[in-house]
């Protein structure tokens, strides 16, 4: 466990960092990464980037999504389903009002509206939605989002 959990802290630290850190062998941290990997327990490694600080235009929305489960396989069935768009980062089971939560980024409002709209709340066992669009983000994966210092304002007079 203690691998696992530096791994998704910091996965590009090496195999002699790991080994340190965790009281391993560099081989047993080869063999426990190879095993987790073909066991589909590390499904992939991933960065955190700060869009914000890029010129990358995108928007990103929290969907709930209420669904009809199907007899024998629940809600797994429409998961899957939603999961397959690209625009889909993310897709949760949840307790309360609503069944899925479905994180999705698009380039623009419009992109994002006409997504859920024309593809999410079209599809046969969905109820209902409800759409928040994400303005900032202060914490991910917990990775702090660091404020950015203000760009001093250029007046210009004619």
């Amino acid at each position: 466990m203690k691998l696992l959990q530096l791994l998704e802290q910091d996965c590009t630290l090496t195999p002699e960092q790991l080994a340190s850190m965790a009281d391993m062998s560099v081989e047993e941290v080869k063999a426990a990464i190879k095993r987790y990997e073909e066991e589909k327990i590390i499904l992939g490694y991933k960065a955190i980037v700060d869009w914000d600080r890029t010129d990358r235009e995108a928007v990103t929305a929290l969907i709930e999504v209420k669904v009809t489960p199907q007899r024998g396989e629940g809600f797994d069935r429409v998961a899957e389903r939603i999961y397959q768009y690209d625009e889909v980062e993310s897709v949760y089971l949840m307790s309360g009002a609503y069944d899925l939560t479905v994180i999705i980024s698009g380039r623009t409002l419009k992109e994002v509206a006409q997504f859920v709209g024309e593809r999410l709340s079209t599809l046969e066992d969905v109820t209902g939605t409800a759409t928040h669009f994400i303005l900032h983000k202060y914490k991910e994966k917990h990775l702090i989002f660091e404020k950015q210092e203000k760009q001093p304002k250029e007046w210009i007079f004619s």
